[in-house]
């Protein structure tokens, strides 16, 4: 479920050149137009969606540079 919600959440704010839905778990964000503007936007409404809030640590660029980045931070929090 975590990373249909993932999807749910790039598909929403993160402005990718492609549907957040056909994105490879692996894939750069970056590369596909996820801005460091558009990734606080990603960030928010994770936060939202999962009711948590990342810790310092983790507000990296790597955090957010895939799905799979996306889901591991997120496992790592106790959530996926």
């Amino acid at each position: 479920m975590s990373e249909l919600t993932i999807r749910k959440v790039l598909g929403d704010h993160a402005r990718l050149s492609i549907d957040a839905g056909g994105v490879a778990v692996g894939a750069d964000l970056y590369e596909l137009g996820l801005t460091s503007h558009a990734s606080v936007n990603v960030m928010l409404a994770l936060e939202d969606s999962f009711d948590i809030e990342f810790p310092d640590e983790l507000l990296r660029k790597s955090t957010f540079a895939s799905v799979e980045a996306i889901r591991d931070a997120l496992v790592e929090l106790g959530v996926a």
